[in-house]
C-alpha cells in the first residue's frame, strides 16, 4: 500500500503537481479510535490508538497530501492547498463488506481498511458554501426560481436555476503566510457574515498569515478564523458583512446512491465554477493527514468534476441544500505525485457532520469527536479488528472508565461488527464513530474465544485539535 498524501501550501505560480499556475504540489504506528492519545511518532508499537487521534496511513490536512486507496481500481487520494488537490477521509453508514480472505494489510501501522481509503484533503484550492438551519442566529434563506444571465427563466431544478440561486453565496478564499500562498473555497452558513470551508484551505494562514474572501459581487474583505479542527477538517470564518445570503444544510443521511448533485467553487483557482454529477457511493471511509493532523471522513463520493482548488466548496442536491462539502479526491494509480485532474472520484464531508461541527466551532471555538477508549493492534490480520492485549507506551489497551471498559470490552477482544456492519481494517473502525456525536450510543459486535456478542457503547467526547 501506498502512502497517502498531505496538503501542500499554494504558491504563487505554483501547482500542485507542477509549477504552472493551475497545478501544485508519513507515518506512524497507531491510529486513535477511543479518546486515547495516539503514542510519539517514531516509536515502534503496533497499535491504533481508538481515540480520535491521526492514524499512520494519513497526512497533514493543512497543504494536502497524496492518499492510498486500497482496492485493485483505486489508488492514492490527493488533498489540494491552493492549485491542487485533496483527498479523503471517514465513514458513517454503511461501510461495505469485506472478504477477508481477499484482504490485503500492509506491514505494521500502514494496514488500511479494506474499504477505507487514506487521501489528502484538498488545501488551497477549494469551493463552497452552506448554511446550517438548526444554529441559533442561522436564517434558512429560500432561493427562488433563478434566471440565467441571458434573462431567461430555467424551470426549477435545472443545473442552470440550481447554479444561479447557490453562485452568490459561494467564495473564494485567498491566503498568504510566510510559507506559502494559497487558493481556495467556502460558502455562507449565516447572512451575519459566517462562512464555512476546508481546514486545510486556511490551515497555513491561520496562525499569523492573512485570509482574504471574495464575493461572487467581487467585494473583498479580510475574515478571522472563528474555529477550526483538523479532526473534521473544518473551519469557520467571519467577516464584517450582514447582508449575505446563506446557503441551507440539507440531510446527507437522507442521500442515496445514483442522486443528482453538482459542485461548485474555485476549480485550479477559476472562480464560480460548476460541475454535475451522481453521488456515486455513501460511507466511503477515507483518513487524509499525517501523525498529529489526521482527518477521518465518512464520505460521500462523486463523480461531478471536483479539482485542486474546489475544496472547502459545496456539494449540493437537486433543492439546492448542500449535503456536502467538497474535501479530497482521488489520484490514478502510478500517477506519483501528479493526479492529472478530475477522474470521476471526488469526496465531500457529509452536511449532518459539517452543521454539527460548524455549530460547535461558531459556539465554542473548537470542536469535539466521539471515541471508545482502546488501542487496536494493526498487525493482526485475521477477521475484525483486535484490541491490543499488553499496554503501549505507558496507555492502556483499554481506557479505565471509558466507554469500552463499561460495556465489558477487554484487551485482546476482537470488533467484528459496528451497528450491525462488518468492520475489518482500525480505519473503518475509526472513521464509522467519527461519524457519529459524542453521547451517541453504538451498538458493537464483540468476539472473545468462540463467541460473539453485541454490546451498547455510549460514545465518550474528546477534544479536537
Amino acid at each position: 500500500m501506498s502512502q497517502p498524501p498531505a496538503p501542500y501550501p499554494e504558491e504563487p505560480g505554483r501547482t500542485w503537481w507542477g509549477r504552472d499556475p493551475f497545478s501544485r504540489p508519513t507515518d506512524g504506528d497507531t491510529s486513535p479510535l477511543a479518546g486515547d492519545t495516539a503514542p510519539p511518532a517514531g516509536d515502534p508499537a503496533p497499535v491504533d490508538t481508538v481515540t480520535g487521534a491521526p492514524s499512520e496511513h494519513a497526512e497533514p490536512i493543512g497543504p494536502p497530501a497524496a492518499p492510498v486507496v486500497p482496492g485493485p481500481a483505486s489508488g492514492p487520494l490527493h488533498g489540494h492547498d491552493g492549485p491542487g488537490f485533496p483527498s479523503p477521509a471517514e465513514p458513517e453508514g454503511d461501510l461495505g463488506r469485506h472478504d477477508p480472505r481477499r484482504r490485503r494489510r500492509g506491514r505494521g501501522a500502514l494496514l488500511v481498511v479494506a474499504a477505507c481509503l487514506v487521501a489528502s484533503l484538498l488545501g488551497g484550492f477549494a469551493g463552497g458554501w452552506l448554511q446550517d438551519r438548526s444554529g441559533p442566529g442561522v436564517s434558512v434563506v429560500q432561493q427562488a426560481p433563478a434566471s440565467s444571465s441571458d434573462g431567461q427563466s430555467r424551470p426549477p431544478g435545472s443545473v442552470a436555476s440550481i447554479a444561479a440561486a447557490v453562485l452568490p453565496s459561494v467564495v473564494s478564499i485567498e491566503t498568504s503566510s510566510a510559507q506559502a500562498q494559497g487558493t481556495g473555497s467556502g460558502f455562507v452558513i449565516r447572512e451575519d457574515g459566517y462562512i464555512l470551508t476546508n481546514n486545510h484551505v486556511v490551515a497555513d494562514a491561520a496562525e499569523g498569515g492573512q485570509i482574504r474572501v471574495v464575493f461572487s459581487d467581487g467585494t473583498q474583505l479580510g475574515a478571522d478564523v472563528v474555529g477550526r479542527t483538523t479532526s473534521y477538517d473544518l473551519a469557520v470564518l467571519q467577516v464584517d458583512r450582514t447582508d449575505l445570503a446563506a446557503l441551507d444544510f440539507g440531510s446527507s443521511d437522507g442521500v442515496v446512491v445514483g442522486d443528482p448533485v453538482v459542485a461548485v467553487g474555485a476549480p485550479l483557482g477559476l472562480e464560480s465554477t460548476v460541475t454535475t454529477g451522481i453521488v456515486s457511493a455513501k460511507n466511503r471511509p477515507v483518513s487524509a493527514g499525517a501523525d498529529d493532523a489526521s482527518a477521518f471522513i465518512n464520505a460521500i463520493q462523486t463523480d461531478a468534476a471536483i479539482n485542486p482548488g474546489n475544496s472547502g466548496g459545496p456539494l449540493v442536491n437537486a433543492d439546492g441544500d448542500v449535503i456536502g462539502i467538497n474535501s479530497a479526491i482521488a489520484r490514478a494509480p502510478g500517477s506519483g505525485g501528479n493526479p492529472g485532474g478530475s477522474i470521476g472520484l471526488g469526496f465531500a464531508i457529509p452536511s449532518d457532520q459539517a452543521a454539527r461541527t460548524a455549530e460547535q466551532l461558531i459556539n465554542e471555538g473548537r470542536a469535539t469527536y466521539p471515541v471508545i477508549g482502546v488501542l487496536l493492534d494493526r498487525t493482526y490480520s485475521d477477521e475484525g479488528v483486535k484490541v491490543v492485549d499488553q499496554p503501549a507506551q505507558d496507555t492502556e489497551p483499554v481506557t479505565p472508565g471509558g466507554p469500552a471498559e463499561k460495556a465489558g470490552i477487554r484487551p485482546g477482544d476482537v470488533i467484528v461488527g459496528f451497528e450491525g456492519r462488518p468492520v475489518t481494517e482500525p480505519d473503518q473502525l475509526i472513521v464509522a464513530i467519527r461519524a457519529q456525536a459524542p453521547g451517541d450510543t453504538v451498538t458493537l459486535t464483540v468476539r472473545r474465544g468462540d463467541e460473539e456478542r453485541d454490546v451498547d457503547v455510549v460514545l465518550d467526547a474528546a477534544d479536537s485539535d
